[in-house]
């Protein structure tokens, strides 16, 4: 895996190892691409790394995956009919008060 960085200032794409953080105008590339990589014309390539290897997914990686899909599965609450009003909240307590009370 690389990550591959365009200074456009210089006319200059750079490839690295895989950053940590997100960065503007910056894409991480799989080692198959980032081995094949080519830049336009009168561009330079700098490759940081002579050989960039596909290390596969991470423990971090598959804790990350595993958050994203408890969270997309968790089970939300339906919405309170518009008689209902929330007058008060304690932690995760509410108190309600509908139209008859």
């Amino acid at each position: 895996m690389a990550t591959l960085t365009y200074v456009y200032a210089d006319s200059t794409a750079v490839l690295g190892p895989l950053a940590h953080l997100a960065e503007p105008h910056s894409y991480d590339l799989c080692a198959d691409h980032a081995e094949r990589l080519t830049a336009p014309r009168g561009w330079e390539v700098v490759r940081l790394t002579p050989a960039f290897l596909d290390a596969g997914p991470t423990p971090d990686d598959l804790s990350a995956l595993a958050d994203a899909v408890r969270e997309a599965g968790r089970v939300r609450p339906a919405p309170e009919p518009p008689s209902v009003t929330e007058t008060a909240r304690r932690g995760h307590l509410r108190v309600l008060r509908g139209e008859d009370d």
